[in-house]
C-alpha cells in the first residue's frame, strides 16, 4: 500500500487529501479545505495539514496557473510554488505539479457518473476532450495512446470568438470596441461572459430593462444575478443572454471536438455548466455543437457530457500521483 498527498489549489480555497493507492484503486484517507488567502505560502498550508505525518510517497497538486519547470507563480494569489521545494520540504520522493485543468481532466477518467447532453453519442474509446467555463475557460485534451490517456493542457480559450450567425457578428463588432481589438472567446465563455452579453443586448435594446435589478446588480454578483435571473425565467434580457452563452458553449465545444475528434467524448467541467445544467439541456447547446456545416457528420454521434463533481481535479491529481509510485 502506498499513500499519495493530492491537491486542488485555487486562487480562493485549497483542498489537500490523502489517498490510499493499492492495485489501481484510490481510497481517500482524509482530506481539509482551507480558505487559500489566510497562508503567506503553500508550503504553510502542507505543513499545517500534514502535522506529523510524513509518510507520503507520492504528491500531485493541480494548481490554477501556468507551469513551468515544475513551479507555478500562481495566478490570483502571492504564492511560487516549486516542486523540488516541496520535495526537500517534506521529504516527499516524487512531488508534480499540474496545471487545473490538466488535473481536471485526469479526475474525469475516475468518474463514472455525467450528464449526457447528445441523444446520438456512441460509446467508443478514444481521445477525449475537456472544455471548462468558470472564472476563465479552459480547454484540455486527454490523448489515447491505445491503452493509457495522457493529459495535455492548452491555451484554448484564449483563441478568438468566431459567430455562427449574423446576430452575433453584431456582438463580436460589440466586444471589440469594448475590449479594443482581440476578442478571446474567454470573454463570452466565463463568469465575466454572462454580463458581456447582457450589456450587448441592453446596448441594441433587445429588451426593456428591469430598474430593480439593475439596481441589485449595483451591489450583488452581477454575473451570477444574471444567470440566476434567466433560470428562473423572470427577466427578458437575462434569459437571451443565458441561451446565447449556451449556444455559443455548444460552439465552441464542437470547435475543439472538431480539432481533436474525440471519439471518447467531449466532457463539459468547470463551476458554470452544474448551475446551468437545466438550460444546457434545453436543446441550444446542442445546436451550436453541430452547427458545422458539412462536417457536422464528424462529431454528431461524439458523447457530450456535463461534469458536475466539483472534486475531479482533486481526483486527477491523486491518480496521477498513484501512477507514478515505483
Amino acid at each position: 500500500m502506498s499513500r499519495v498527498l493530492a491537491g486542488d489549489v485555487g486562487g480562493t480555497k485549497t483542498v489537500l487529501a490523502i489517498y490510499k493507492a493499492e492495485k489501481g484503486e484510490l481510497a481517500e484517507i482524509c482530506k481539509a479545505i482551507y480558505p487559500s488567502g489566510k497562508h503567506s505560502c503553500f508550503e504553510d498550508l502542507i505543513a499545517e495539514f500534514l502535522g506529523e505525518d510524513s509518510s507520503i510517497d507520492c504528491a500531485a497538486f493541480g494548481i490554477a496557473g501556468p507551469i513551468k519547470n515544475q513551479c507555478c507563480v500562481t495566478t490570483n494569489l502571492p504564492w511560487t510554488i516549486d516542486a523540488k521545494t516541496i520535495q526537500q520540504t517534506f521529504n516527499i520522493e516524487k512531488v508534480h505539479l499540474l496545471n487545473d485543468l490538466e488535473s481536471a481532466a485526469y479526475g474525469i477518467l475516475q468518474l463514472d457518473s455525467f450528464h449526457e447532453l447528445n441523444p446520438n453519442a456512441i460509446e467508443q474509446s478514444g481521445h477525449i476532450a475537456v472544455i471548462a467555463a468558470g472564472t476563465g475557460l479552459g480547454e484540455a485534451i486527454l490523448f489515447f495512446d491505445g491503452e493509457q490517456h495522457h493529459a495535455m493542457p492548452t491555451e484554448g480559450g484564449h483563441c478568438e470568438f468566431a459567430p455562427q450567425n449574423e446576430f452575433e457578428d453584431h456582438l463580436l463588432l460589440f466586444l471589440r470596441q469594448r475590449f479594443q481589438g482581440h476578442v478571446s472567446i474567454e470573454r463570452l465563455l466565463s463568469g465575466d461572459g454572462f454580463g458581456n452579453i447582457y450589456d450587448f443586448l441592453k446596448s441594441i435594446e433587445f429588451a426593456k430593462s428591469d430598474m430593480e435589478l439593475e439596481k441589485r446588480m449595483q451591489s450583488e454578483d452581477r454575473n451570477a444575478l444574471i444567470s440566476q435571473t434567466a433560470l428562473e425565467d423572470h427577466d427578458l434580457l437575462c434569459s437571451q443572454a443565458l441561451k446565447m452563452f449556451c449556444r455559443i458553449y455548444g460552439a465552441e465545444a464542437g470547435n475543439l471536438a472538431l480539432k481533436t475528434l474525440p471519439l471518447g467524448g467531449v466532457y463539459i467541467a468547470g463551476g458554470i455548466a452544474p448551475k446551468i445544467k437545466q438550460a444546457m439541456k434545453d436543446g441550444l447547446f446542442m445546436e451550436g455543437f453541430l452547427d458545422k456545416g458539412r462536417m457536422r457528420h464528424a462529431i454528431e454521434q461524439i458523447p457530450v457530457r456535463i461534469v458536475d463533481n466539483p472534486e475531479a481535479p482533486l481526483l486527477g491529481a491523486a491518480y496521477f500521483a498513484s501512477q507514478r509510485i515505483k
